[in-house]
């Protein structure tokens, strides 16, 4: 199947897929934030580049959207109905990047999370994500 846009219009409309500051990632950052926690964001230097890194504790963490990470059981994670034969191997290499990223982060000594963007709709589901990740961390409070 070929691209019905040029690819120009095509480029316009990928520069607006955004990477960081997300919703769910401002989300994310505001509870960790109110609750005492001082974070950096976006550290190339650290492995995968996560949303937010918390050197004090080596956590890294990741906010990943259901879709573009494939959250399994998840509704908003449907793949498109056309052109599969794009989609099916470009979500299945980010979700094995993802994996990838997850194993070396931890072999050399990181704790990880993953707060998907479903858990950062509703106060509650993301009050619960915030404290499992305040669990991993080991500390309830900062």
């Amino acid at each position: 199947m070929t691209d019905h846009l040029t690819k120009k219009q095509r480029s316009s409309n990928m520069s607006r897929i955004r990477s960081k500051d997300t919703a769910p990632e401002v989300a994310v950052r505001k509870k960790l934030h109110s609750l005492g926690f001082r974070f950096r964001l976006h550290d190339r230097k650290i492995t995968g580049n996560p949303d937010i890194i918390m050197k004090k504790y080596m956590a890294a963490l990741f906010v990943h959207g259901c879709f573009w990470h494939q959250h399994e059981g998840c509704r908003f994670a449907s793949l498109p109905k056309s052109n599969r034969r794009y989609w099916l191997p470009k979500l299945e290499k980010n979700k094995q990047r993802d994996q990838k990223t997850l194993e070396t982060l931890k072999e050399n000594g990181w704790k990880t999370a993953v707060v998907w963007e479903c858990e950062t709709k509703k106060a509650e589901d993301l009050n619960k994500a915030v404290d499992n990740i305040i669990r991993q961390l080991g500390e309830s409070s900062a």
